[in-house]
């Protein structure tokens, strides 16, 4: 009975991989994103609706996290060069979400469920986590770069000002900041055939 459950975990597994999206071809342009992953716009316009999170932050955040990879995860860390030890953190997957963080989101949401690996799943837990940064630290939910800086350093961190003393942390916020813009300015310019595409497969196929 063990073997057959092994087996049919181990199968369960490679059809998730075998699924599972690819980053995409042209990551810089937003419109190209979407385009080429319509799944992935619902998703972020579900987000909007559900936590008032605009499409750009949370993508531009992602970017920075995985650069938009299912599995991304910290790297692995090693002794004497050759022993392995475990990675820095329990960072994982599309939104680089930690355990702890993730478990929270699911009790709070209820989306027991939920898999850190599923694109849907991440978008819906970051715009939980800037609706709470916007909440409890008062940032606006379209200011990137506060965002991000709650994002990496947890609600009290940010109260705390830890950041302060990470000048490599300001400076990625920064980056997230400007790519939030273009994405933004990009998404402007392909928000109405995005709407009308997606309209028209789901009424048409």
């Amino acid at each position: 009975m063990k073997i057959v459950k092994l087996l049919l975990s181990s199968a369960l597994l490679v059809s998730l991989v075998g699924c599972a999206t690819p980053p995409p071809r042209d990551p810089e342009n937003l419109c190209n994103i979407f385009m080429e992953n319509r799944d992935w716009y619902k998703a972020a316009k579900d987000t909007r609706e559900k936590w008032g999170v605009p499409v750009h932050v949370p993508m531009a955040m992602m970017y920075q996290e995985s650069s938009f990879k299912h599995n991304a995860q910290p790297p692995m860390e090693w002794f004497l060069g050759f022993i392995p030890i475990g990675r820095a953190s329990s960072a994982y997957g599309y939104a680089q979400a930690k355990t702890v963080t993730w478990d929270q989101y699911a009790r709070e949401t209820g989306n027991s469920w939920s898999s850190r690996s599923d694109f849907d799943d991440a978008m819906d837990f970051m715009g939980w986590y800037i609706y709470k940064s916007n909440k409890i630290n008062g940032v606006s939910k379209w200011d990137a770069y506060r965002q991000y800086l709650n994002y990496h350093e947890g609600w009290g961190g940010y109260k705390r000002g830890s950041y302060r003393k990470k000048q490599w942390l300001v400076k990625t916020s920064r980056k997230v900041e400007a790519r939030s813009k273009r994405y933004a300015a990009q998404y402007n310019q392909c928000k109405e055939d995005l709407d009308r595409s997606w309209l028209w497969r789901l009424f048409f196929g």
